[in-house]
């Protein structure tokens, strides 16, 4: 998969004659927010779980937010890059003259050995101590598996129903989940929340509100494991850690700090499968409860000219008017018409006199 600048300078030359033509970039985002209007299903929301176009409110605004994030991150990264190099080159101008250094190991005062010794004696003494009591609390405990090994006549019929109670629960949950942006096709855990589409999984990790600066945030993405720690004062917490279900793209995942709310992962998934849980080990969502359908965004440059061709003859075929392949067979057709020795020279070409099945077109 390219990454989100190698994708976009495919590009360049098609959106530079757009920008040059309307002249500035407020006219061009409304060309670009008016195609998706008009072309896609970007902004049709889902109104009934039997829909297969369109998204949940506030999922595609998320989209765009989350584009931008990842672009003012790259940014934020050239800019710091260009900063760092401006820096060496100041400091190589003037480096200053070397100074000699002198390690000074300090002697420990007299008597620290003995007060060592005598502390590890009571902390073995207090130890031994609490194994006692330890053991002595084990044993006084009742054997339970004995009286946990028989159970009543209606005990299965019990288990049934907590089993279908705790399946439309976790129905409900999901539901619950697929109403909120931050959790759309995945869930809400203890300190971080997630979603997901067809190519990219958003991590939102919680942070304190004391977290509001990006030195305060250590973020570690491998391709098949994480881990996210935050510095409050002089410690260091780890607030999320574990291996991913499914690897990831390291160089097109990027995170970036919202502070004092959470720290936002967004991964790149390396195949497109739908995740049923981030790490490994954890709670795992029923994919099949979760909405599958691609949106538009995901659809290559292929699939896309494909719709295209589909929705125009849909909407040909509505009207009356010729299809696509029809279009074509017609235009080779009209070459020939008035060709020398054709009997139909002179004649207006009347396309009803042929009947053109789909088949009949290579695309």
């Amino acid at each position: 998969m390219a990454s989100p600048l190698e994708m976009t300078e495919m590009y360049d030359n098609a959106l530079l004659g757009i920008l040059q033509h309307v002249g500035n970039i407020q006219d061009f985002l409304q060309v670009y927010f008016g195609f998706l209007y008009r072309k896609t299903d970007f902004y049709r929301l889902l109104s009934s779980p039997n829909d297969k176009m369109g998204f949940p409110p506030g999922v595609a605004e998320k989209m765009v937010l989350k584009t931008f994030k990842m672009f003012e991150k790259v940014a934020e990264h050239d800019r710091e890059r260009q900063l760092s190099e401006l820096q060496k080159r100041e400091e190589s101008r003037c480096v200053p003259p070397a100074v000699q250094e002198l390690e000074i190991a300090a002697e420990p005062p007299e008597g620290t050995e003995e007060q060592s010794t005598e502390a590890a004696r009571t902390e073995s003494s207090s130890l031994s101590g609490g194994d006692a009591s330890a053991e002595a609390t084990v044993s006084s405990q009742p054997d339970s598996s004995s009286s946990s090994s028989s159970s009543g006549p209606g005990q299965s019929a019990q288990g049934d129903q907590a089993a279908a109670a705790s399946t439309k629960s976790a129905e409900e949950s999901q539901e619950n989940f697929q109403s909120n942006p931050d959790s759309y096709n995945g869930a809400v855990r203890e300190n971080y929340s997630w979603s997901q589409d067809y190519t990219d999984v958003e991590v939102r990790v919680f942070v304190p509100k004391t977290v509001v600066k990006g030195r305060q945030v250590r973020v570690s993405l491998q391709a098949s494991g994480m881990k996210v720690c935050v510095r409050d004062g002089a410690e260091e917490n780890t607030l999320m850690e574990g291996e991913f279900t499914h690897k990831i793209n390291t160089e097109n995942s990027l995170w970036s700090l919202e502070p004092g709310s959470c720290v936002v992962l967004s991964l790149s998934k390396t195949s497109e499968v739908w995740w049923n849980a981030v790490l490994k080990g954890e709670k795992e969502i029923d994919i099949n409860q979760i909405n599958r359908e691609r949106s538009m965004a995901t659809v290559d440059d292929e699939e896309h000219a494909v719709l295209d061709r589909l929705t125009f003859d849909y909407h040909q075929k509505l009207q009356g008017k010729p299809q696509s392949h029809e279009m074509k067979v017609h235009d080779m057709l009209k070459k020939g018409w008035d060709a020398e020795g054709s009997p139909f020279k002179g004649q207006q070409f009347d396309p009803s006199m042929f009947d053109i099945p789909p088949s009949a077109v290579q695309f």
